[in-house]
Formats: structure tokens, sequence, C-alpha cells
């Protein structure tokens, strides 16, 4: 199965941009493209593949600015458009924890001229679909005026780009937040949240805090690091693959399915692979690009039907017998062996690789880039099957890391921490 590609070698600037519009009938919200109605089936994607993206089915992908240091926003939306994707573009918005002044009026001013010029450069690209404006500017904020210059921005938006439509990506669902940008920020088109563990509790919140507009899960996914149990030396403990993937499908039945008067669609976070707290909790990728059951998982929710090739599941994983959630303590320079029990999909042959990772100190939150540990050399012994013996390195605290792949580039994964004496 292959993605489809609408238009190859065609400059957007001889096609005319979409018309993205909302229309309501009774309290429920439809979103419209070029009058046919489109529900967003989308991952957060700022370094992915949008060719897999197209191949499993997805419609749509959202960045977090326009410029990622890698790519051009305009070579992202070519790309997309040539494989008939819609785009959610992101725009870089100040934020108070970052030191972002907002009762600065020459910095807010100056923000929405550097704004309105990148709104300029991109508004007519067919692939756009909507104007991301921030992300989780809520986040250990306290001055309720960024929600004045975010409907500053909209309105500026709406002035100069009749065709596409605003919204605003929340950290989690709070009253306060609701009833602020209900107040201060009425030019917004749609509002999108974010959450994770919580996600199933969703639409309840939603009239709880009396959200009467549409809305997008525009980052949601695996268990968050702030969600799960934490070792006795306080090291959060990762859901592995196949836990996750099971998670991933609940999920999105609970908490965005469940809803289709008000929820238009979602992103699932994150198409692709990044270091956050670890380098797998919540990329549904690999960073050689091997899938991992979520992304399976995915492709059922839009198509309707499984894929053809399956990723590999995960039995048990255990250290000195131990899994992830009995605190394994080690003594340094001694062995210990740990065995991974898989289940492969038609009995394919499984490559398997391990590593050590000190547990990561450049923790950060939002999302703010984290500098992946480097990988401790020496201490496993036999690391291609599914046993390995492990040296114990020096007192510290660790992670074991195991992947098991398969010839189709599918991917189970799990570690377990650890803690050496």
């Amino acid at each position: 199965m292959t993605g489809k590609i609408i238009a190859t070698d065609l400059k957007y600037t001889t096609v005319k941009p979409a018309k993205v519009e909302l229309v309501e009938t009774e309290g429920a919200f439809q979103l419209l493209v070029n009058k046919k109605p489109f529900y967003i089936k989308g991952a957060g994607l700022e370094f992915g593949d949008i060719p897999s993206l197209a191949k499993h089915h997805g419609n749509s992908f959202r960045t977090w600015r326009t410029e990622n240091g890698r790519r051009s926003a305009e070579e992202i939306l070519d790309e997309a458009h040539r494989y008939g994707i819609m785009v959610c573009m992101g725009i870089e918005v100040g934020r108070e924890r970052h030191g972002f002044n907002y009762d600065d009026p020459i910095e807010v001013k100056e923000q929405l001229e550097a704004i309105k010029k990148e709104v300029n450069r991109l508004k007519d690209h067919p692939a756009l679909l909507l104007w991301g404006i921030g992300n989780e500017l809520n986040l250990r904020y306290t001055n309720l005026k960024v929600w004045d210059a975010v409907n500053e921005i909209s309105e500026m938006i709406h002035e100069i780009d009749p065709n596409h439509l605003t919204t605003t990506s929340l950290s989690g669902i709070f009253r306060k937040d609701v009833e602020g940008i209900k107040e201060r920020c009425p030019d917004l088109d749609i509002l999108s949240f974010q959450l994770y563990g919580n996600l199933p509790i969703l639409p309840r919140l939603i009239q709880k805090f009396g959200w009467e507009g549409p809305y997008i899960v525009s980052e949601w996914g695996a268990t968050g690091h702030w969600e799960v149990p934490l070792t006795s030396w306080g090291a959060p403990v990762e859901e592995n693959s196949t836990v996750k993937a099971a998670n991933y499908l609940e999920r999105y039945k609970a908490g965005i399915a469940a809803d289709p008067a008000q929820c238009i669609g979602s992103y699932v976070f994150l198409w692709g692979n990044k270091q956050e707290r670890t380098p797998t909790w919540y990329g549904i990728f690999l960073d050689n690009g091997e899938e991992t059951e979520a992304v399976e998982v995915m492709h059922y929710l839009w198509n309707g039907s499984w894929p053809e090739n399956r990723a590999p599941k995960i039995d048990s994983f255990l250290l000195h017998g131990l899994s992830a959630y009995e605190n394994v303590t080690l003594l340094a320079n001694k062995e210990y062996q740990a065995v991974a029990r898989i289940k492969t999909y038609q009995n394919k042959p499984l490559n398997f690789r391990w590593e050590v990772l000190p547990e990561s100190t450049d923790l950060k939150d939002g999302g703010d880039y984290e500098e992946k540990p480097n990988a401790i050399e020496g201490v496993l012994e036999q690391p291609n099957g599914p046993s390995i013996v492990l040296k114990a390195p020096v007192a510290g605290k660790y992670r074991l890391f195991m992947i098991a792949a398969d010839s189709d580039k599918h991917s189970a994964t799990a570690n377990i921490p650890f803690l050496v004496t």
C-alpha cells in the first residue's frame, strides 16, 4: 500500500488555497474543506515521515512552528500537498515561562508583526488547513493578557486570510483557561486540548467547564511521564509498546470518538521520534523509522481495518526476575540476566537490540528539547537474542532498553529502570 500522490512538481502558486469552514447544526460541528466534510485524522509531525502518514491514510498533520530549523514551511507544505495531506501550521508564540512579557506592548506588537509576515507568506498554500496560534501558552502562566494577544493574532489572520481558521492548543483542560479564552479570545474558531492519560474524561470536562464550541485534541498518546508510577528512586516507569498500543485504542474511543458533536478530529503525538524522558516514550516510531504497535492502531482507527503487517507484541520483560515496576536494584560489577518474551506476527524472525542508558538528567517540560544520554558501553553480553547478561555498571541510575524488530521494520520496545548500588 502506498500513499496517493495527488500533485507532482506542482507549484502551489498556480493552485487556489483551500477554503476551510465550520458549519454548526443544532450544536454539532463539522469542518469543511472546499465544501466537503473533513474529519481530522491527524498526527503531530515535526520531523516525521510524510509519505508514511499518507500510506496509513492520515489526512492531516500539525507543526509547532513555521521554521523548525531543518526544513522551511514551504517545503513541508509542498510535500504535504503532493501526498494529499492538509497541515495545521503552528505559529511560534512567546511563552511566559520562557520570559515573554505580555505587559510589554512593544514586545507584543513586534511579535504580532513578525507573525503577520509569516501568515502572508504561507496563507495561499493549498495544503494549509488551520493556523495553530502558540502551543501550551497556559503552562505555568499567570498573565491572562496572553489571551488578548492570541485574540489579536487571530483577528489579524482573519483579516488577511479569509480562507483558514484559527486555534490554540492548551496543556490539559482547566476551568480558568476555558473561561479566560471565552472572555478574552472570542475570535478563535476552534479550541484545542492536549491530554494523555486523562484523555477519556475530556468529553465530560468539556461539558462541565462550559465549552460549547468545536474542539480538536491536538496532542494525545502515551501515558505522560508525570502520570505513571515512580520507582523508589524517582524514575518514571515507561509502559512498553504493547501496553501503549492498547491505551491508544481505548483512549481514542473514550476521549475523541465519543464526542462526534463537538470534537472535529485529533493529532496523535508523535508521528516520529524524540527524546523526552526517554528516546522511546512518545514517538510511535523508533529513531531508525521502525513502526511500533501504536502505528497500526492509528491505521485501524483511520481505516476501520488492521494493516496487513503487524508489529511484535511483548508478553513479558524481566531483569533479574523483576519487572520495571518492582524497583530493580543491582550491585556494581555483578552479572544479571534479562529476558524478553515476544509474540511475533506470522512467526517472523526477530532481531534484538539492547542498550543501557543513564537515567536522563536533561529534564524539561512542555515538550522543550532534551538531550539523549550517551549509551554505556561494554556492559552487555550476547546482545543479539531475547536474553542477555548485564554486568552492572558503577553506582547510579540507569535504564535497560530492549527492541525486537522483524524484517518489515516493525518493532516492540520496552525499558526497565534500575539502580546500581
